[in-house]
């Protein structure tokens, strides 16, 4: 069977690398979360301390890797794992200045774009299909309503054990999606030839049953 590029773009809190994980892991794909590298980037600027401009002098310094793991994909800063630490709502609430960034966007598209291999990629994010794959031959791009999604989030981070309320998740999802869409260099906005899927209504499985489907359809059409 032939192997495409799957692009998988959208708001955040819309499940994109849950059901990029699961799609990958069904159809024997690659599976990169793009969003995860930008989080280990804010992490390090708040672990040393730097605002915006200062990162900037460290880029150099920064080593990511994603890797495979039984417990999932594991996000490796400078060889150590900080999955669970990216994920906290301190890097959620500057991740998307920080990814605003040109000169951070430049280094992680030119390591997102190394991943892609002959066997076939799955990369979910918020520029795959309009930037970093523009060629690829799925582009799915995944949304909701904000208040949906940030009921997603706030029972994720309550689940986690994180003391948050609605009200700051709502507002982080609101100005993130500010933020993402308005800025100069990769605005977050669908390929022209992406597929929209709204999930509001969807859970989990529905969502992935719908994703797999459209990449049968692709892959059977490279036949």
């Amino acid at each position: 069977m032939p192997r495409i590029t799957i692009a998988i773009d959208g708001h955040s809190s819309t499940g994109k690398s849950t059901v990029a994980k699961q799609l990958a892991d069904y159809i024997g794909y690659l599976y990169v979360d793009s969003g995860a590298m930008y989080r280990a980037v804010t992490l390090y600027a708040i672990q040393n301390g730097l605002s915006n401009d200062e990162l900037l002098g460290h880029l150099n310094e920064i080593q990511i890797a994603l890797k495979l793991a039984k417990s999932g994909t594991l996000v490796l800063l400078n060889g150590v794992d900080v999955s669970k630490e990216i994920r906290t709502m301190e890097v959620s609430n500057r991740v998307s200045e920080i990814a605003a960034l040109p000169q951070v966007r430049a280094k992680l598209v030119e390591q997102q774009r190394l991943m892609r291999q002959d066997n076939g990629v799955v990369m979910d994010g918020r520029d795959i299909g309009t930037v970093v794959f523009p060629e690829a031959e799925l582009k799915l791009f995944m949304t909701a309503s904000a208040d949906v999604r940030a009921q997603r989030r706030y029972d994720e981070l309550l689940g986690r054990g994180d003391q948050v309320t609605f009200a700051e998740v709502l507002a982080n999802v609101t100005e993130r999606d500010r933020i993402d869409s308005t800025r100069a260099v990769s605005p977050l906005k669908p390929a022209t030839d992406a597929i929209i899927i709204d999930n509001s209504e969807m859970n989990l499985e529905d969502q992935f049953h719908v994703v797999l489907q459209l990449a049968k359809d692709r892959i059977a059409g490279r036949v």
